[in-house]
């Protein structure tokens, strides 16, 4: 095996992309610690400050998306692909990398086309269930294609694809505390159950209304609630609390110990973004997905129905959430049957050490090209 690659690693704009390809990176630097590791993602996105806090450099193009409402303003979406792909190509021919991989967001479809071009080898990391448009353009050039769904050979050739899951924060996966601890860890009482609401670091405004209404309406307490309002939602939520007795509801805008929080939780309300999914199946938990509705190809919905298809989730369609959302938590959080049936299901889809196997994948390509 080489002592010493180069990884180009691109993609990023979402959590969902960043820390997989954070993972990705980690893992390739387990296996050889000589590794050369180069980032390139988009400008003013989050990835230009996650990514040098994980330790690794990163380059930034001025790529955006393509405004799907207001199409004259997508010439200047244009200006800033052709500027982007311009400066993937002097990135590429700079680093000389051995491979590029791709892991999904703006920056990923210049940087893995200009090594494409330029001969050489790309795997792309396709985490959803139903894959972008630019990732199905990359294919046709990609050596692997790690993906996270079963049926994915409607979108790629089979003869590529490599189901690999998607990398998860391995700091989730704390088998050190019980559940008892994590509950006690937010003052919540170990006798009650517990659901853990999660929407993404600004908060997803149809789930955290939903919430808030039904905090508003309800004299229970019967059941506890951990709540990732987001920062948007915060205040609102903050002043919602302060008007009622609210001991068995515990509100942040951001959970930093998310590992006790899911540890906590017997039931978790989410999005239906591909990284908190592979999250949710490692760590065997009941869900029901509330899919955002403002993302590309309806990606989420399709994730969502993805697991319920297998009785690993349910699924509630974002505009059908203030109406059912909490009446269909509580329902399920009082039939142990029916939790015990979604965690059954939920784990059979999971993928262990999804980031060292893609790693291993990234290094054979390279072993063999240097052959």
């Amino acid at each position: 095996m080489e002592n010493h690659i180069k990884v180009l690693i691109s993609g990023g704009g979402t959590g969902g992309h960043i820390f997989p390809a954070i993972s990705i990176a980690n893992a390739i630097k387990a296996k050889i610690p000589d590794a050369d590791i180069l980032f390139v993602g988009a400008e003013n996105r989050m990835e230009m400050e996650k990514v040098p806090a994980a330790g690794y450099n990163i380059i930034g193009l001025p790529v955006c998306g393509f405004d799907r409402k207001n199409v004259l303003k997508n010439c200047k979406v244009v200006v800033k692909l052709l500027q982007s792909i311009n400066k993937a190509r002097k990135t590429v021919k700079r680093f000389q990398p051995d491979i590029a991989v791709g892991v999904g967001g703006y920056a990923s479809g210049p940087t893995l086309w200009a090594a494409a071009h330029m001969e050489i080898p790309t795997v792309i990391q396709e985490q959803n269930s139903y894959a972008g448009v630019t990732n199905k353009l990359l294919a046709s050039k990609a050596k692997k294609i790690c993906v996270a769904y079963d049926n994915m050979e409607k979108f790629f050739p089979k003869e590529k694809i490599v189901i690999t899951g998607n990398p998860v924060r391995q700091e989730l996966l704390n088998k050190t505390i019980s559940q008892e601890e994590a509950v006690r860890f937010f003052n919540l009482d170990p006798e009650k159950k517990t659901i853990l609401v999660i929407g993404g670091s600004l908060g997803a405004r149809t789930i955290n209304e939903s919430i808030l209404d039904w905090i508003t309406r309800s004299k229970s307490d019967e059941v506890q609630i951990i709540w990732q309002t987001g920062k948007n939602f915060d205040a609102k939520a903050q002043k919602a609390l302060s008007q009622k007795i609210s001991h068995h509801i515990k509100q942040m805008p951001f959970i930093s110990h998310m590992d006790m929080a899911y540890k906590a939780a017997d039931l978790v309300i989410s999005r239906a973004g591909a990284s908190s999914i592979s999250e949710l199946c490692l760590l065997e938990k009941p869900v029901i997905l509330v899919p955002s509705p403002n993302v590309a190809e309806d990606h989420q919905t399709k994730n969502a129905q993805a697991l319920e298809y297998k009785g690993a989730a349910i699924l509630i369609r974002d505009n059908e959430a203030r109406d059912k959302l909490m009446q269909t938590a509580l329902a399920v959080i009082r039939d142990n049957d029916k939790l015990k049936n979604m965690q059954d299901n939920i784990k059979t889809l999971a993928q262990e050490n999804s980031a060292a196997r893609i790693a291993d994948i990234i290094i054979q390509i390279v072993n063999e090209r240097k052959k």
